[in-house]
C-alpha cells in the first residue's frame, strides 16, 4: 500500500479578494456581463482589453482579452472559459483557461509561463448588495499552487478590481 505524501509543491491555495464596491449591485454585475464594460477594467494596471465576447448563461463561453502596454511588449493574452452558475446579482461560477482568440484552451507553459500556472482555473464571484448603494465583490480563483505566479494573481486580481471599481461608479 502506498502512502500519499504532502510535499509543497502539492499544496494549493485560493485567491480571495473582496472589495466594498460603491456602486449600485446592478452596476458591478453589469461590470462583468457586459461585454462593453468588461473592456473597461480586465486586466492589470495600464493594460486594455481589446476584445470581450460573453454568451451569458450556463455552459455559455466568454472570450476576454488582455493586452500589455508598449512598453511591456504589448502582446495580447486571451482568457476563455464556460459559465457553470449564473444567479443574477448574486453569484457567477466559471471555469477559465489561457486560449486562443476563438477561445481554444492552449497550455499556458507553451506561451512562456511558467510550469505551476494553472492550466484550468475555477473561478467564483460573488455580490452582495449593502446599504448606501454600494456592493460587496468577493472573487475567488481556486486551486493555485503558492510561488511567483501565485503572486503576480493575487496583484492581478487587485488591479483589475481597482479599474472595475472606477469603471462602475
Amino acid at each position: 500500500m502506498s502512502e500519499k505524501s504532502e510535499t509543497p509543491t502539492s499544496e494549493k491555495e485560493d485567491i480571495v479578494v473582496t472589495r466594498i464596491i460603491n456602486a449600485p449591485i446592478e452596476q458591478v454585475w453589469k461590470a462583468w456581463t457586459d461585454p462593453e464594460r468588461v473592456q473597461r477594467w480586465w486586466g492589470p494596471k495600464d493594460y486594455t482589453s481589446p476584445y470581450v465576447r460573453i454568451d451569458l448563461r450556463e455552459g455559455g463561453k466568454f472570450v476576454f482579452a488582455m493586452r500589455a502596454p508598449e512598453e511591456q511588449g504589448g502582446q495580447e493574452q486571451y482568457s476563455s472559459g464556460i459559465y457553470k452558475k449564473i444567479e443574477p446579482m448574486k453569484r457567477l461560477e466559471f471555469v477559465q483557461s489561457m486560449s486562443d482568440k476563438d477561445g481554444n484552451a492552449i497550455d499556458p507553459v507553451k506561451v512562456g509561463m511558467p510550469a505551476d500556472f494553472p492550466k484550468e482555473k475555477r473561478t467564483e464571484v460573488t455580490f452582495r448588495k449593502i446599504k448606501c448603494g454600494m456592493t460587496e465583490l468577493t472573487v475567488v480563483d481556486h486551486d493555485w499552487t503558492p510561488g511567483q505566479m501565485f503572486v503576480y494573481s493575487i496583484a492581478g486580481w487587485n488591479q483589475s478590481i481597482d479599474k472595475l471599481a472606477r469603471s462602475a461608479s
